[in-house]
């Protein structure tokens, strides 16, 4: 092989460009990258398990080109510049979109969830367990379930609606009962449960 083809392809095997197209429709994603200003070749993109994004139009790629040549080409990395979150600490994650929503793995701040406004889902799932040292607080104007609660869960049977159903049809009797002015205290309730 000559030495300037050889040179040509070494030079070729790395290259950085700006993702011009995405096709994330099939089982490995697509995307045009164009590189050193003059050339769009196709790529595929090659990400970790587990993980998936779609990388905005104009982020960062840098390809790798089997063999030099520029039509057979692996994205390994993208980089959206405007929407990169900076300022990480040492160990820190964070996973991010576009519009500014992220999961942050913090050093010392714990986990903190940014939803942006929007609302974040738990679908299909058969129990949600939340195992909290001290608490679970809930800052909101309106709370909503649409089944029964259950406080004490571990020891009492009875619902929420099961003991308003006892509250709203219990009866104390009153004893001693006096005419005119007299104020007096009823006994205890005759259902105790």
């Amino acid at each position: 092989m000559d030495i300037e083809v050889l040179k040509r392809r070494i030079y070729s095997l790395v290259g950085r460009g700006r993702v011009k197209y995405v096709d994330d429709s099939g089982p490995v994603q697509a995307l045009q990258v164009l590189m050193d200003g003059l050339e769009t070749p196709d790529s595929l993109r090659v990400a970790e398990f587990g993980f998936a994004s779609n990388p905005p139009i104009d982020s960062d790629a840098i390809a790798l080109h089997i063999a030099g040549d520029r039509s057979a080409g692996v994205v390994l990395g993208t980089n959206h510049q405007p929407s990169r979150p900076t300022g990480l600490a040492a160990g820190e994650t964070m996973l991010y979109s576009q519009d500014g929503k992220q999961v942050y793995l913090t050093a010392s701040g714990g986990i903190v969830v940014e939803a942006k406004g929007q609302p974040v889902t738990v679908n299909d799932a058969t129990t949600v367990v939340i195992n909290a040292a001290t608490k679970v607080r809930m800052v909101t104007p309106r709370l909503e379930c649409t089944g029964d609660i259950i406080d004490n869960c571990d020891t009492n049977t009875r619902t929420m609606s099961g003991m308003r159903a006892v509250a709203n049809g219990h009866t104390h009797k009153i004893v001693n009962v006096q005419t005119g002015g007299s104020t007096i205290e009823s006994n205890a309730p005759d259902q105790t449960e």
